[in-house]
Formats: structure tokens, sequence, C-alpha cells
């Protein structure tokens, strides 16, 4: 494995230099460019292990998307995910057994 400065020198180039369509850097894709750069086959997991052994962690988007509608949003939160949760709970009684749910 190269080194630290190195890997993070190298991972602070856009995807798109690597050929990648957006700006993501996600698991399967730097598992491609470890491929490419090292002839080396990982697993998704180990990739994860060797970017939190050299101090990498995920990221989240720093803002909320533009497109979002707040109104929308509160509406939603307000009317439709009442009757969601509603519709998930059983009138009466429940049972543990799945071959006979009327069993007490």
């Amino acid at each position: 494995m190269p080194s630290s400065r190195c890997s993070r020198k190298n991972s602070a180039r856009a995807p798109a230099v690597h050929g990648f369509d957006d700006q993501r850097w996600t698991l399967a894709r730097v598992q491609t460019v470890i491929h490419r750069r090292l002839s080396l086959t990982l697993p998704v997991a180990t990739v994860w292990r060797l970017l939190k052994w050299h101090g990498w962690s995920w990221q989240a988007p720093a803002r909320r998307a533009l497109e979002r509608d707040e109104h929308a949003v509160e509406l939603w939160k307000k009317e439709v995910w009442p009757k969601v949760q509603a519709s998930r709970r059983r009138p009466g009684h429940g049972s543990s057994s799945r071959t006979r749910p009327d069993s007490p």
C-alpha cells in the first residue's frame, strides 16, 4: 500500500480525472482506482478498512439540495407521514405466531 501522503495526493484529484462522471468518491470507485493503479483486487470491506486506517471517513453533504422545497417537506410530515405510521399498526392485540395470527 502506498504511503498515506501519496494516497491523499492522488485522492485529492477529482474523480473525473479517473474517468468517473461526477464528483463523488464511493468505495467501489476507490476499489477501481486501486485495481487500476496497483493491480490489486480488494473487497469493498477491505477498501473501507484501509481508508479508515489512513484517517479517511465518509462525508455528508455540507448543504441541502437546492431543489428542496421546505414547504412540501413540512406538509408531507404533517399530512402523509401520520397516515403511513397509522397504516402499519394493526388494530387489536398482535400475535407472535406467524402460522396462527389469531392465537394468543
